[in-house]
């Protein structure tokens, strides 16, 4: 049986894709051929939702997303035993299928398969990090100030946000 290009690259994303808990990941997944399904507001707070569901279920923290019109960058810190692999099928079956039945019509699917992980190193500045995932509609020419783009969030919001051992 032949491989895809779309199946190789898919490959390669999960090669040597290591799931440790404690660890913070930056995962950025996309919209199946990159449609901006998050453009509709009902469709974008359904993944937020759902990003949320997952904290409250203990399998991630969240320290920062921001949902793009058509893609999904997440800043999280694995709780316990959760695969990163495990977290977005989670996050991605549900929402797809909650998004799906906003638009009963549409048969293709929400998202892409496959998405890109990267561990941060213990010396790399997580508050950089965030502010640079939160900063994205402003260099896409989404909004002028990262307060008037309505899909993001980052525990630096206020002070005191956070666990102690986050915040320093």
């Amino acid at each position: 049986m032949a491989t895809t290009g779309a199946a190789r690259g898919q490959h390669q994303l999960r090669k040597g894709r290591v799931s440790i808990g404690g660890q913070a990941y930056i995962l950025t997944t996309v919209t199946n051929q990159r449609r901006p399904v998050f453009r509709n507001i009902k469709a974008a707070r359904l993944v937020v939702s759902t990003l949320r569901h997952q904290q409250d279920a203990g399998r991630a923290y969240s320290l920062a997303y921001v949902l793009m019109p058509d893609h999904l960058h997440w800043m999280v810190i694995l709780k316990g035993s959760t695969s990163l692999d495990g977290l977005m099928r989670s996050v991605k079956s549900y929402s797809g299928r909650q998004i799906k039945s906003l638009f009963s019509e549409d048969e293709a699917p929400v998202w892409q398969a496959g998405f890109h992980d990267r561990a941060l190193r213990r010396d790399e500045d997580l508050l950089q990090a965030a502010r640079y995932i939160v900063a994205n509609p402003l260099r896409a020419g989404l909004a002028e100030r990262v307060g008037d783009y309505p899909h993001w969030d980052a525990v630096w919001l206020g002070e005191g946000d956070g666990p102690d051992w986050i915040l320093g």
